[in-house]
């Protein structure tokens, strides 16, 4: 059965969200019902994830979201935003902000949406302060956040301190994968090179992963965000916990960092484990398929990928 998902992300720095949303759309499970951009320049991340569907297609309803996150703290920017993609002023986005959007959204469809938030969750907490009823119309809410077990502060968490705790305790059904499961699984050159191979959306993700590895100086990445989307469709790879709440430090040095404690009153459970290689695999197969369609399609390449 497909289910219809807003995607709401930081896309344009690490390169995972751009992977994340090109998975989507090589998802026949999943109908991207649209995008929603937060932190930081939320317009050119919004012509960045508009471009990635003119890669694939596809015709995005694109909205930029809040710039500056709730908790005050400076927005953390690469520099190399979109710089790969030639004339993305030419890219059209829609008008208004996406807290107001996904207001209105769920609104439209209460309890038939699923959200995926695998950026700093800004839009989201504004969101709850302009309707009480988000967290009775999201469907389910899937987040790349937080790091358990441990005493690290991951980046979304920490960008965002106030309004990861805000929106975890908010009664939201709730799926989160900290950085203590993503990081098991890694995207390599093999991988790459068939990501490459698929299309005119494969080369250029392809490009955007390399430049992200330059930029670490790394021969491989971690596709943290890619592996929280696909929690949602393929939810046999995964383990998860039993039901409980997700705390976050707000302010201090300790800001950002996660716990989570098993309540059967709460809402929110958190990935304990994943088959990694299949992981990878499923994603990598995901965006090669969503490259592939579109240029078999145009005649670029024929069916068998060549």
């Amino acid at each position: 059965m497909q289910r219809s998902l807003i995607l709401d992300t930081d896309i344009g720095s690490d390169v995972d969200d751009a992977m994340a949303l090109a998975q989507i759309l090589g998802s026949p499970d999943l109908s991207l019902v649209e995008v929603h951009t937060v932190y930081g320049d939320t317009r050119l991340r919004a012509q960045l994830a508009r471009r990635y569907g003119v890669l694939a297609g596809r015709d995005l309803d694109v909205v930029p979201g809040l710039v500056e996150p709730l908790s005050g703290r400076e927005v953390w920017w690469a520099g190399h935003e979109g710089t790969l993609h030639d004339d993305l002023s030419q890219e059209t986005i829609s008008a208004g902000t996406a807290p107001e959007r996904l207001v209105a959204r769920l609104r439209e469809h209460p309890g038939e949406l699923d959200v995926a938030a695998i950026g700093p969750l800004t839009n989201v907490a504004k969101a709850l302060e302009l309707e009480p009823e988000v967290p009775r119309w999201i469907r389910h809410l899937w987040v790349m956040g937080g790091s358990f077990g441990d005493e690290k502060a991951e980046h979304n968490f920490k960008s965002d301190d106030v309004a990861a705790q805000a929106v975890l305790n908010a009664g939201i059904p709730t799926t989160v994968t900290g950085l203590e499961i993503t990081q098991q699984v890694t995207i390599g050159a093999d991988l790459l090179e068939r990501i490459r191979a698929a299309g005119p959306l494969g080369a250029a993700l392809g490009a955007d992963i390399e430049q992200w590895w330059a930029y670490w100086s790394e021969t491989w990445n971690v596709p943290h965000d890619p592996v929280a989307v696909l929690a949602l469709s393929r939810p046999e790879l995964f383990e998860v916990s039993d039901l409980g709440r997700v705390s976050v430090v707000v302010g201090g040095e300790g800001a950002g960092r996660s716990t989570f404690t098993s309540d059967p009153g709460g809402t929110v459970r958190i990935v304990t484990g994943v088959d990694a290689e299949r992981v990878a695999e499923e994603i990598t197969g995901r965006i090669v398929a969503a490259g592939t369609a579109y240029a078999v399609q145009r005649g670029e390449i024929d069916g068998d990928g060549a």
